[in-house]
């Protein structure tokens, strides 16, 4: 894993730092090349999806025309969150190497509540729109 890849990184600390965001950086390389670069910008921005790995990803996504980065490795500085991770695994990233850990005695402190809605018609319609759409798929391939 090349460490040029994590001063690269640092330099993006840096210019997250300079735009009072948390100093997290992500890069994605494609076949030994950078394509994408990008840090924090969530609070500049006011979004809360802003994440220096979510930002990475859509950036290689248009560069490569593709929601699928396979044959892509995700360089971050600190080990993506749980949203971060998921949308990682969606893209198909090959690999992610990370600089360090969430700390152990940062607590997260958001409580939201999850439900699921048992709405019978609508339910049923629901997996009966899912269950087709993936069926044509199929069908079409």
């Amino acid at each position: 894993m090349p460490e040029k890849y994590f001063q690269i990184l640092m330099k993006l600390c840096h210019k997250a730092i300079k735009h009072k965001e948390v100093p997290i950086a992500a890069i994605i390389v494609h076949e030994n090349k950078i394509i994408a670069k990008a840090y924090n910008t969530r609070k500049s921005k006011n979004n809360p999806l802003n994440h220096a790995e979510m930002l990475v990803i859509k950036k290689a996504s248009q560069k490569l025309k593709s929601w699928r980065l396979n044959n892509c490795d995700l360089y971050v500085t600190l080990k993506p969150c749980s949203m971060c991770e998921s949308t990682i695994k969606q893209a198909r990233l090959s690999n992610v190497y990370y600089l360090l850990e969430k700390p152990e005695n940062k607590k997260e402190y958001y409580k939201t509540n999850f439900s699921k809605a048992n709405i019978r018609t609508q339910n049923e319609e629901y997996s009966q729109y899912l269950t087709d759409f993936f069926k044509n798929l199929r069908d079409k391939a």
